[in-house]
């Protein structure tokens, strides 16, 4: 450790983790099958897979790609689903058989499929019936050799599987035609692996365990490569977070996982840290279906439940939300972006929880920096550093920042990845001595706490001010005619860039001078947005995160040159 930031962590809280108890994710595995059976692991469209259940499902698929497919160590196998049961048991059956998780968006179009899965190598998928037809379109021109598949139900019992996978596919008609004649089903993977001889690789903390690759919205994807101790390293800091709060007190903890677990911070948080924790799963299949997803909270009082910003503003601006039961909430968190102060205080004087706001990326498995134990009400801070974790604010000229001036946040930690996958001049950018340079820029304030201030590409230059597009939105978002907004900045010949804001509206009355006038309150004058464009919707990946990307593209796009 070159540099120490725990100097004001609250008293009793831990300064450092000893995280040599596991060699590998599947040390943690092991303990979580000894210590709870038949305790549920994962509940699914009311469906249980208890531990017991996974344990032997998963153990029957790591067997079948060692003795069928003939799969060796270091092999990547790439995962095409949303959150139903089968990805636990193809996930923890991949990392059992000792070879790599390639987590695949199932959303991706088939140019986007196509270069994870050549850049990657993998030569095996596990795809939803849903998204084969994407498949289909680029396999032949990848590494693929071995195809399984499954439907929307295939885990659930007979008469549930049988009525949940005629809907999908016939009624709701979300299956498009497909042709993968060489595929296996996951069903028969299952039967015929349960059969099979199942052999426990050696596997050591520094044996690769996920590619992980960065989500799109700058540039080309790139394949993290996330070591199985880089992942237990985020599993023992997440944990420091969020085992206060959900305490050892009942067996009968649970957690709702919105997220997409192929998502790093769902990976890491909901599935991991969960298992380790011995706490019920709750997988949501389609949290952007907010009527289906209220309806589900209903049927259970849980723990805790991880989102970003925009889920947590769809929750409550659902009229029928209120109507969940939140007693039994100890820890909501929030990542992935910015969560809004105006979505913050709603929570809280909602469900009577506060958000803590964590921080990271995909490079670091992806936790760098969080709220301490004892710091629970929102404060527009992402904490500080978790334990196990270096930090330096370099400014724009390469000095270190001092407290109270912004600069690059960079990072070393155990839980920083190996590089990116096949790409030594992109590792080289971000990675240098052990340090990874993040993009984000930074200021660090006396209590060791940092507020986020911009991603660096983000920045808005207005006549030689720095603007920052999360203090816009968060100022737009305190009317409450506002339902959603981001701010970009746009070309202007004589200020270099002025502010745009795209709006989506909670209350139809709203107007653009309205929305002025409320910015001229609360902006100095250079910062209040010049433009603004009122949307039905903003366009966001999978995960939620809104691309602003995508939106100044267009504005860059449509607007004429000189």
């Amino acid at each position: 450790m070159e540099k120490i930031w725990f100097q004001n962590y609250p008293e009793g809280a831990e300064k450092y983790l000893d995280t040599s108890k596991y060699e590998s994710i599947l040390d943690i595995f092991n303990k979580a099958i000894r210590e709870h059976p038949d305790r549920p692991a994962y509940i699914n469209m009311g469906q249980v897979l208890t531990f017991r259940k996974l344990e032997e499902r998963s153990r029957a698929f790591a067997a079948y790609l060692q003795n069928e497919f003939k799969l060796k160590r270091g092999d990547r196998v790439a995962l095409m689903m949303p959150n139903l049961l089968q990805y636990p048991i193809a996930l923890f059956g991949i990392l059992r058989a000792g070879l790599i998780v390639v987590n695949v968006n199932p959303l991706y179009t088939p140019r986007e499929l196509e270069h994870q899965l050549q850049d990657s190598g993998a030569v095996a998928i596990v795809v939803v019936s849903n998204f084969a037809s994407t498949l289909e379109k680029v396999v032949f021109n990848t590494d693929i050799k071995h195809v399984i598949l499954t439907r929307m139900g295939d885990q659930l019992s007979f008469g549930k599987r049988t009525l949940v996978n005629f809907v999908v596919k016939y009624v709701k008609k979300l299956v498009p035609k497909y042709k993968l004649p060489d595929a296996v089903t996951f069903r028969e993977v299952l039967s015929i692996g349960k059969y099979r001889q199942y052999i426990q690789p050696e596997v050591s903390r520094n044996d690769l365990a996920f590619l992980q690759y960065t989500g799109g919205t700058t540039g080309v994807a790139k394949g993290a490569m996330l070591s199985h101790g880089n992942i237990i390293t985020n599993i023992f800091q997440a944990k420091w977070i969020a085992e206060p709060f959900i305490g050892d007190y009942a067996r009968a903890r649970s957690a709702i996982l919105a997220l997409p677990l192929y998502h790093v911070f769902a990976l890491t948080v909901n599935c991991l840290l969960f298992l380790e924790l011995g706490v019920t799963a709750i997988l949501i299949t389609n949290p952007r279906d907010i009527e289906g997803f209220v309806k589900e909270l209903k049927k259970y009082r849980f723990q805790a439940i991880t989102g970003v910003n925009t889920l947590f503003n769809a929750l409550l601006n659902n009229e029928n939300f209120k109507e969940v039961d939140f007693s039994a909430l100890k820890l909501s968190v929030g990542g992935g972006m910015a969560i809004q102060q105006s979505v913050a205080t709603r929570w809280h004087d909602l469900t009577g929880c506060n958000i803590i706001e964590g921080y990271g990326m995909t490079e670091c498995s992806p936790l760098i920096a969080a709220c301490p134990v004892n710091v629970v009400k929102h404060n527009g801070t992402i904490g500080v550093p978790v334990p196990n974790t270096d930090i330096k604010i370099i400014k724009d000229d390469g000095s270190e920042a001092k407290i109270g001036e912004a600069g690059e946040l960079w990072v070393k930690g155990e839980q920083v990845m190996q590089g990116y996958w096949q790409r030594p001049e992109a590792t080289n950018e971000v990675l240098k001595d052990g340090w990874m340079a993040t993009g984000d820029i930074v200021i660090m304030d006396e209590s060791y706490s940092l507020r986020i201030v911009d991603r660096k590409k983000d920045m808005i230059l207005v006549s030689g001010f720095n603007v920052y597009p999360n203090e816009i939105e968060d100022v737009v978002m305190l009317n409450y005619k506002v339902a959603e907004a981001v701010a970009i900045g746009v070309p202007n010949e004589v200020s270099g860039e002025t502010i745009k804001i795209f709006v989506v509206k909670k209350d139809e009355s709203l107007t653009r001078d309205e929305l002025r006038q409320h910015c001229r309150q609360h902006l100095t004058g250079y910062k209040v947005p010049k433009e603004i464009e009122f949307r039905d919707e903003l366009p966001k990946t999978n995960v939620g995160k809104i691309l602003r990307r995508i939106l100044r593209d267009e504005e860059i796009a449509n607007r004429p040159t000189h």
